[in-house]
């Protein structure tokens, strides 16, 4: 399988993996209305590729199969959700299963959010709530629906939003600003009915406005004294990218496509050695993310919000402009998906693509043989930007000359907001008079599908150790490197460590570098904070896989989403915690890395009226991967800016020798 994962730019493969295409969309479509799956009431949740078990798509003088796709639909007349697999080529409907609402529903669709409101002002208990608290103008009030959790035992079987209410005193004011704090609204989508209205308490609405998107609202002159910054590529990027996705650049050979799910999506990473494909990865995504906050109070525990599972975060792609999202010389992708009718609908310039300088790659002045020599460092840039309600995340994949993978997300957008209750509350911030925002995290959870120099890896754990003071160590000084492998999913569910420096080696027993030892790339971890919340809490058992950075678990091709496939309204227990309850072995076969990551948010009051950017992700290197230094073979920089060996190079050169020596004697 090495051989044919790195050749990603054979057209059967690389077509088997590609983004939907517009006819397979609308050929799907036609399908499921002929079928009778599809109908005036019915809404198309999701929609994607089913991809085909790598196992038999890679497998030697294999041809793929006809392409297969997955749509989650929901029928807003019964309530009845099918989870169904359509193969367009082959003109049939493969299965359709109708699920059971106590095992969770399809991803909430767009169509609930306006219906929400609409229901909630007509009912008269809010509207009694609203008129006690001096609000009577329902065009100012915005009904802001939420994923429900756990549903209560008179809930089940129900489609259900939990809502709170923001005031938006005209249609150019930030609602965010203005929450109408202490009342909760239960709304069955299905049978468009409120079930409750909860008034718990009565908080006085912030008044303060956050309009920071109008010109007059900072109220001071801009900042001046900031010259342009200008970048340029004259000559045009240093990669290409073919019709199937299939982007190459500096060695580097990976497929991008893109998934209403999970955004982008990389397929047969590789990295070039000595003329040589190698793979690295066969598939990396974020299959997850996930958002508990953290006010325990009546009227917030419910509070978490799956926006991969949940939400569907690959549909809230931005329209990324030039110049404002992406600077310098960009290459646009488009996202081609299906909208909730089954139509056919384009993301213009969803995925951006670029390369930038990113500093010194290498450097070295030599005292004694009196030689200066750096390089630059440049990455292949893969990214995409989302909203989901208030929040904004920019996910950025790097890819770097020494053969360095990294995801960096970018968290930004407006803190969800809350009335602040007083002095010394312990479960929030106060961002502005009477404007709280409750502490939360963000949770994501990385797909790796790892294979390093082939299907068959290993995962050891390595970690830093002083080693005790005895005859091998007689000063105390002694430090080394300890190495656990982790034989087992049970073994390998993992919390990262950074007193010790543990991160995790992903190895191949069965290639070896030039020194004889396993080829590998090792994960090094953040190590900010898992899952903050007790294990039988409702979110816990949500969301099980966050508790853990790492997971391992042996490749199995419906194994995507790690709280399982339905998580909307789910119980808890799929995903992770249900696949490695069997403990399979994971060492030295075809294995999956699940990697938690994310930030535990305090918001400041510089959060306030919208939040810097703050980030997150990891970092994959090459250990052992390749003999030497895989950058040895970067030119030296030419520009007008660096001239290596002239005369400039000369004398600095014969300074810094002569400082030398005297630093000896």
């Amino acid at each position: 399988m090495t051989d044919t994962a790195a050749s990603i730019g054979t057209s059967t493969v690389a077509a088997a993996l590609a983004s939907s295409r517009p006819d397979e969309i609308a050929a799907a479509r036609r399908i499921l209305v002929r079928d009778g799956l599809l109908g005036e009431q019915t809404h198309v949740s999701y929609f994607g590729l089913l991809e085909q078990d790598k196992r038999t798509l890679l497998a030697d003088g294999a041809r793929p199969e006809a392409r297969r796709f997955r749509a989650m639909l929901v029928d807003f007349a019964s309530g009845a959700s099918h989870d169904v697999v359509v193969c367009p080529a082959e003109d049939r409907i493969v299965s359709a299963l109708e699920l059971d609402p106590a095992e969770g529903q399809v991803p909430v669709v767009l169509a609930e959010f306006g219906l929400v409101e609409e229901i909630v002002h007509q009912d008269e208990r809010w509207l009694a709530a609203m008129r006690k608290r001096g609000l009577t103008d329902l065009s100012t009030l915005r009904v802001n629906p939420l994923s429900a959790g756990v549903l209560a035992p008179d809930e089940a079987g129900r489609r259900i939003q939990r809502c709170f209410t923001f005031v938006q005193k005209t249609p150019d004011d930030l609602g965010w600003a203005h929450p109408v704090d202490g009342v909760t609204v239960m709304v069955d989508v299905v049978t468009r009915e409120v079930l409750d209205v909860i008034d718990y308490v009565e908080l006085p609405v912030p008044q303060e406005d956050g309009n920071f998107h109008l010109a007059d609202w900072v109220g001071k002159p801009q900042r001046t004294g900031l010259k342009p910054i200008e970048i340029t590529q004259p000559q045009g990027p240093s990669f290409s990218i073919d019709d199937d996705g299939v982007l190459s650049w500096a060695g580097w050979q990976l497929q991008v496509s893109f998934d209403q799910r999970e955004g982008l999506v990389f397929h047969n990473i590789s990295i070039a050695d000595d003329g040589v494909q190698r793979p690295v990865v066969y598939r990396a995504s974020i299959a997850e993310m996930m958002v508990p906050y953290g006010d325990p109070s009546p009227q917030r525990w419910f509070q978490n919000f799956f926006d991969c599972g949940e939400y569907l975060l690959g549909g809230f792609a931005n329209s990324l402009e030039l110049g404002c999202d992406c600077v310098g010389d960009i290459t646009y992708l488009d996202a081609t998906l299906a909208d909730n009718a089954g139509n056919v609908r384009v993301i213009p310039q969803a995925i951006c693509i670029h390369e930038e300088d990113t500093g010194i790659l290498w450097k070295h002045f030599d005292n004694w043989n009196g030689s200066s020599d750096s390089r630059r460092n440049r990455r292949l840039v893969v990214s995409f930007f989302v909203t989901v309600g208030n929040y904004d995340y920019g996910f950025y994949w790097y890819f770097s000359l020494d053969g360095n993978i990294e995801l960096e997300v970018k968290a930004t957008g407006v803190v969800f907001t809350s009335a602040y209750p007083g002095a010394g509350y312990a479960y929030a911030s106060e961002l502005a008079p009477g404007l709280g925002a409750p502490y939360h995290q963000h949770l994501f959870s990385a797909r790796l599908d790892m294979a390093v120099d082939g299907p068959v890896n290993a995962v050891d754990e390595l970690e830093a150790v002083l080693v005790p003071r005895g005859p091998a160590n007689p000063t105390g000084t002694g430090i080394t490197q300890t190495v656990t492998r982790l034989r087992t999913e049970k073994e390998a569910q993992r919390l990262a460590d950074n007193a010790r420096g543990r991160v995790w080696l992903v190895s191949n027993p069965g290639v070896q570098n030039r020194l004889g030892r396993d080829v590998g790339y090792v994960l090094y971890p953040e190590g900010k904070p898992a899952l903050l919340a007790d294990e039988q809490s409702d979110i816990h058992q949500r969301a099980t896989y966050a508790a853990k950075h790492l997971w391992v678990t042996a490749y199995e091709p419906d194994e995507l989403y790690p709280a399982g496939d339905f998580v909307n309204m789910h119980p808890g227990g799929a995903g992770l915690p249900a696949w490695t309850a069997a403990d399979r072995a994971v060492d030295g076969t075809d294995i999956v890395l699940w990697h938690t990551f994310g930030l535990t948010h305090f918001p400041r009051i510089e959060d306030w009226p919208i939040m810097p950017v703050d980030s997150a992700g990891f970092v994959l290197k090459p250990h052992g991967f390749f003999g030497a230094n895989p950058t040895l073979d970067i030119p030296e920089t030419t520009s007008d800016h660096c001239a290596p060996g002239g005369s400039h190079h000369e004398q600095h050169s014969g300074e810094h020798a002569a400082l030398g020596h005297e630093g000896h004697h």
